[in-house]
């Protein structure tokens, strides 16, 4: 059975080259909000619906009629569209579920920063010279730096800008490499000051907090955007800056919580999690810290180093994990302040996070009996209907 997996690699384009990727940009932009225009209006003025692949048509139309869009790939322009037609979905699904929708809304500049080659295994993209240079329709040849092998049937190809770097995105098609099999579980407790994560075997790894040691020089480079006038080269320089400031913080975020997940996945042949509600917690007074330690980034790594590694990451019910007594199971709330307590019915001294992360483990325990995931060979733990 394959798996889908990603590699991010920087590209250095020429002046030229960058110029043609902005242009891409641009029209692809204008694409998008031409197509989100015809929608609305449709609908405004006829009550009509037009869907994807009646605007698809059209594509052979508009490269006949604006020379510009004939340097792109047909692929490329269908892919716009697509992207239109997977906003509305989401607008719909979110209004079928009472959720709050939000209509899809048109792209500023500067708001729409990638294109994607659909079938990029077989056209539209190359990779030249042993994987030093990579042939873009449109574009010409550019230099990459494959800084890891590049694994699997290349999918799908995104050209994307962050700031003022470019990168190229490869969705490849790979076979799982499982490890070794572990009979060893665990259950982690996420936090956010002055652990990240506490383990039910009382490992206690310190929270990074990239974002709070580089508040003092973000503020001060947010502070010097705010002073220049819009529209000048400083102001330029300035929000380059802070962008700069912001992806070194998000990079450092993203290397703590690849080589964690690692660590956990090479060792563990189950991991236990609470399921949280995090995008809830994101808005609430903790948010600021739970931005800060990314959880649902290191959650969505940790799944899928351990499904590539043939390992079980399990979701429990996060109700009650802090205030359970992990040995007798006593119950009782405690303020956020109390670390170490004992417990007043069979008198265990406990750390309050290394005992959520014993009763995040002991959630997934499914034999009637009592029998732990450590009892069940990895790949055939019975499944109770909790879990």
């Amino acid at each position: 059975m394959t798996m889908r997996k990603a590699f991010k690699y920087r590209l250095y384009p020429t002046q030229p080259q960058r110029r043609d990727l902005d242009k891409t940009l641009m029209l692809c932009r204008q694409l998008y909000n031409a197509a989100l225009q015809e929608r609305r209006d449709a609908y405004k003025k006829a009550g009509r619906t037009v869907g994807f692949y009646e605007q698809k048509r059209y594509l052979p139309e508009i490269r006949a009629e604006l020379p510009e869009y004939k340097h792109i790939h047909s692929q490329v322009l269908q892919n716009v569209i697509e992207r239109v037609d997977l906003a509305f979905k989401g607008f719909f699904r979110r209004v079928k579920a009472g959720q709050k929708a939000g209509y899809p809304r048109f792209k500023g500049k500067g708001r729409y920063d990638s294109f994607t080659f659909p079938q990029a295994g077989t056209t539209g993209v190359k990779l030249q010279e042993g994987g030093k240079r990579v042939l873009l329709h449109g574009i010409g040849s550019v230099k990459v730096k494959l800084h890891r092998p590049l694994e699997g049937k290349i999918k799908t190809a995104t050209v994307k800008r962050e700031g003022e770097h470019w990168y190229i995105i490869f969705i490849t098609e790979v076979d799982p490499k499982p490890l070794p099999p572990s009979e060893e579980a665990i259950g982690i407790d996420l936090g956010t000051n002055p652990h990240f994560l506490v383990t039910s075997e009382g490992e206690m790894v310190e929270a990074p907090r990239y974002f709070q040691k580089a508040q003092a020089k973000l503020a001060t480079a947010q502070r010097s955007l705010a002073r220049k006038k819009r529209g000048s080269n400083r102001r330029r320089q300035a929000r380059r800056r802070v962008a700069r400031l912001h992806r070194k913080i998000a990079n450092q975020r993203k290397d703590f919580h690849h080589k964690l997940a690692r660590r956990l996945v090479n060792r563990y042949g189950t991991i236990v999690h609470e399921d949280l509600n995090i995008l809830a917690l994101s808005r609430s007074y903790v948010a600021k810290g739970i931005h800060d330690a990314g959880w649902a980034q290191f959650l969505a790594i940790l799944a899928y180093k351990a499904e590539e590694a043939g390992r079980r990451v399990i979701k429990v019910d996060p109700k009650y994990t802090s205030q359970d007594c992990p040995v007798c199971g006593h119950r009782e709330k405690k303020p956020l302040w109390v670390r170490a307590y004992t417990c007043p019915q069979c008198g265990t001294l406990l750390h309050r996070d290394v005992a959520a992360a014993q009763n995040i483990l002991a959630k997934a325990w499914t034999g009637p009996s009592g029998e732990t995931l450590r009892a069940f060979p990895q790949g055939n733990t019975p499944r109770s209907p909790g879990l």
